[in-house]
């Protein structure tokens, strides 16, 4: 696919979802960019290309509610036409012990990780199939790529994510017949949490055999292969430095 010209619909914009914004936007997209409660940064990504010259502006939802993802498809389709890619990337990540974890943690990393995911892209594929084809990307993690878990403490996390492997696959059968190609990008260390110690941030790195932290851009890197490639689909992508091959 040809991004230039395209609209692209990209949740959960802090931190790596506002770099995949860029990369699309430079590359001539239309980008709306979702929050729940982010204004802050959805609007500072839109205001950067804006700037550039590109088209981009922010669009609020909360991915738990299917309504609300459907009137922000609306609200695109009525300002650009449509939706022609979708990156899945609001995401809930933090550790607890197994004996402290409760039913509403299992619910609010199943409910932002995985239903949205399904909810956003049941909203965009009529839009795509009336246009003749689309591009789907969700977000999963290196770990639930790797087929088993790596870390204690990480339990609705890890099966909300292994879910996002198996909605992407079901997806891209469902969806081959509409030219709707769909792929996960599965990150490893890309950017240190803000809370994680100096002596964390060192030990992944010396961990992982490239020797650094990927950084966010690589991640958008990934995610423009995945959509101008018009032959990959039902794939989970690992960009890890190498992290699954210990």
């Amino acid at each position: 696919m040809d991004i230039e010209g395209k609209v692209a619909f990209i949740t959960g914009t802090r931190r790596i979802g506002r770099l995949v914004g860029l990369a699309l936007g430079q590359r001539g997209a239309r980008v709306a960019l979702g929050y729940h409660r982010s204004l802050d940064s959805a609007d500072r990504a839109a205001r950067e290309l804006r700037a550039a010259g590109r088209q981009a502006m922010p669009v609020q939802a909360d991915l738990s509610r299917a309504e609300e993802i459907e009137d922000a498809v609306k609200r695109i389709a009525a300002v650009w036409g449509g939706v022609d890619i979708l990156v899945n990337l609001a995401s809930v990540y933090s550790s607890k012990p197994f004996e402290d974890t409760t039913g509403s943690d299992w619910d609010l990393n199943m409910n932002v990780n995985l239903r949205s995911a399904f909810l956003c892209a049941r909203a965009v594929t009529p839009g795509m199939k009336a246009n003749g084809g689309g591009r789907i990307i969700n977000c999963a993690d290196w770990t639930a790529a790797s087929g088993r878990p790596r870390y204690k403490g990480y339990l609705p996390y890890y099966v909300s994510k292994v879910g996002v492997v198996g909605l992407t696959e079901a997806l891209a059968l469902e969806l081959a017949p509409y030219n709707i190609l769909v792929n996960a990008i599965a990150p490893g260390p890309m950017v240190p949490p803000p809370d994680l110690t100096p002596e964390a941030v060192e030990k992944v790195r010396q961990v992982t055999p490239l020797g650094r932290w990927g950084g966010g851009e690589q991640i958008a890197l990934a995610a423009v292969g995945l959509i101008e490639s018009d032959f990959i689909t039902g794939e989970c992508i690992r960009v890890d430095g190498g992290r699954h091959i210990l």
